[in-house]
């Protein structure tokens, strides 16, 4: 379907080269300062043609807000937002009505809908996120007015060319754990220990645990303060300065050989309240993977420590809780990535998602015609080398949206119940009974 969320819902529409793409936004709430400056900054940052690392179609995606707001303000009524296509070249894209484009959309919408765009990827095309980064900008500032959230987004991985530490490398991150050999599964004779530990002596770290949480410590610590800023320093948007050079040479490798190139955008938000995600079906997690997902060339998604998480004994991979300098709880470490239980816990929440290489590639291709017979493909067209620079703001939409959605959720259950005396029974951990007591019957909005 083409619309996201249950509050907050963005409907997307339009195709790569029709007359104009847009959305239309349901729920937004009223008397929210709006204008086409809050949201043409996240558009710019998407569009084609910035450096010689992207696609060379070119494209302004201006933007015009078209109902919902009145002398500056949102009405709380749809808006609707649209964006003209301006450089289509539908010729280019002759010979794919003869052969599909390997690892693309064109058998699958073929054979979903018996039609499909005769030029360009039509709605399985990139220029269909466009009204989700539109519809982001809208979130994006009612959150950060609301909550103080932030979402960034930055370029971790091309290829192997990867910024991430080398302890998040699966492979690299093997512990020694009590009673087995490093990266062995046999037990070793005489390692085993003797006796069950005593439930008030936590067993210290060993020297070599503490070496690794240190290092997954840095991790978090630059996850909380890298910058948009620092993300749009240079054109592949890795805020690594060293990495960044090789990540380039990359993406100007696959250009020259007319082929194309895949990796990873990692995302933390920031100043999330907690309390959102609903139980089993809805968990935040699921939530931000669907989202995720559905973006177009995405084929991964991990959350916290992730695949990595598996290598970790759980004494050291559980986040021990401690009271926060505001009198809140907080944890000491965040290996799971801000959430639990499916439900925000206050932390920042960060995440990685895995791009496939773009499909559409000049190098010829040995292929088939829709009618099976075989040829050879070498693709027209301008299209990305790599998409990964271009696909940070769709990354930081997908995750506004989806904290957006979660947010209004949760506020309109915490305005609900706190019509109604809070009852104190023994469900209610006896140490906060007193301070919900001294509330006056109310329930406590989530921080």
């Amino acid at each position: 379907m083409s619309t996201f969320g249950h509050v907050f819902r963005v409907t997307t529409f339009g195709e790569s080269h029709c007359k104009a793409v847009g959305v239309i936004i349901d729920g937004c709430p009223p008397g929210l300062a709006l204008s086409e400056q809050d949201i043409q900054p996240q558009l710019d940052r998407r569009r084609p043609g910035q450096s010689n690392l992207t696609t060379p179609r070119n494209e302004k995606d201006r933007v015009t807000i078209l109902s919902g707001t009145e002398k500056g303000f949102t009405l709380g009524t749809p808006i609707s937002m649209s964006v003209p296509n301006e450089d289509q070249r539908p010729h280019d894209y002759g010979e794919m009505d003869l052969y599909p484009r390997p690892s693309h959309a064109d058998t699958t919408y073929l054979d979903k809908y018996g039609i499909k765009a005769s030029s360009g990827g039509g709605r399985s095309s990139a220029r269909e996120t466009i009204g989700r980064v539109a519809a982001a900008a809208i979130a994006e500032k009612y959150l950060k007015l609301a909550t103080g959230l932030q979402v960034v987004a930055f370029v971790s991985s091309v290829g192997h060319v990867d910024m991430s530490p080398d302890f998040q490398n699966k492979a690299n991150s093997a512990l020694v754990l009590p009673g087995f050999t490093n990266g062995t599964d046999t037990p070793v004779s005489g390692n085993t220990p003797s006796k069950v530990p005593k439930a008030d002596q936590p067993p210290a770290l060993t020297e070599k645990e503490q070496a690794y949480l240190k290092k997954w410590q840095e991790w978090w610590k630059k996850l909380a303060t890298i910058t948009r800023e620092d993300v749009d320093a240079n054109e592949v948007r890795c805020p690594d300065g060293d990495t960044y050079e090789r990540m380039k040479e990359r993406i100007i490798q696959a250009r020259d050989a007319y082929d194309s190139i895949g990796g990873t955008v990692t995302c933390v938000i920031r100043n999330v309240p907690k309390g959102l995600g609903e139980p089993c079906f809805d968990k935040l997690e699921a939530l931000l993977a669907h989202a995720m997902l559905s973006i177009p060339a995405i084929k991964g998604f991990e959350i916290g420590s992730g695949f990595v998480g598996t290598n970790i004994p759980g004494h050291l991979h559980n986040d021990p809780f401690m009271k926060r300098e505001d009198g809140s709880l907080g944890t000491l470490t965040n290996f799971s990535g801000g959430v639990q239980g499916g439900i925000s816990n206050g932390e920042n929440i960060y995440f990685k998602v895995a791009f496939k290489p773009p499909a559409t590639i000049a190098l010829p291709q040995s292929t088939a015609t829709y009618d099976g017979v075989s040829g050879t493909l070498a693709a027209k067209g301008r299209h990305d080398p790599c998409v990964l620079p271009r696909a940070v703001p769709i990354v930081e939409a997908m995750a506004s949206l989806t904290i957006m959605d979660a947010f209004l959720l949760q506020q309109s259950r915490v305005a609900a119940t706190s019509k109604i005396p809070r009852v104190i029974t023994d469900t209610i951990p006896a140490v906060l009974k007193g301070e919900l007591g001294n509330a006056g019957g109310k329930r406590k909005e989530c921080d």
